[in-house]
């Protein structure tokens, strides 16, 4: 049986586009970086080619890892942050509980950047919010609560812990989630 985070391909498909979204708004600080790696770059283009429904999911899988890999070369912890963001965005199509993972990385890169601090991802939160669909809010509300499945990114681990997972229990908090995943 399948982890209650992976979600089905509809959905899957429909956050991809968003997760896709939020990566993209940080990716300038991984390429002011590191301007001639374009791991990050083309993992967001592959979520957005598969939220679009031009590749499908197992090809996807394969190459989810290669853009947050990226991360390493980066100089910045926003760079790294960024990078990350981007390979959450691209293992969207493996498992849809990474679409909270790009935009808490994404908010996290915020927090990260020159001349930002802390609590400057309080904006993008606002922004991830205000551009989520009702599509993309209804996927999202199906998602366990963090921190309560062990079967995917969303359990026991990096990103339910620390700004990581504060930014993703403020999303699903203002998704009005707190139990079990919405029936369809």
């Amino acid at each position: 049986m399948p982890s209650a985070q992976t979600l089905d391909e509809e959905d899957r498909r429909i956050l991809a586009g968003w997760a896709a979204d939020c990566a993209e708004r940080v990716l300038h600080l991984f390429e002011a970086d590191v301007p001639d790696d374009r791991r990050p770059r083309d993992g967001i283009d592959r979520a957005r080619a598969f939220a679009a429904g031009e590749v499908d999911a197992a090809g996807q899988i394969r190459v989810r890892f290669v853009a947050g890999r990226a991360a390493g070369g980066a100089g910045s912890p926003a760079g790294r942050a960024a990078a990350r963001a981007a390979g959450q965005a691209s293992g969207v199509a493996h498992m849809g509980a990474h679409a909270l993972g790009a935009a808490a990385y994404a908010a996290r890169a915020v927090d990260l950047a020159p001349g930002g601090g802390e609590g400057d991802g309080d904006d993008e939160l606002a922004w991830q919010l205000d551009s989520m669909s009702d599509p993309v809010r209804a996927a999202l509300r199906r998602l366990p609560p963090l921190g309560q499945d062990r079967s995917g990114p969303l359990g026991p681990g990096l990103l339910a812990s620390g700004a990581l997972g504060a930014h993703i229990r403020r999303l699903q908090d203002a998704l009005g989630h707190g139990g079990p995943p919405a029936a369809r």
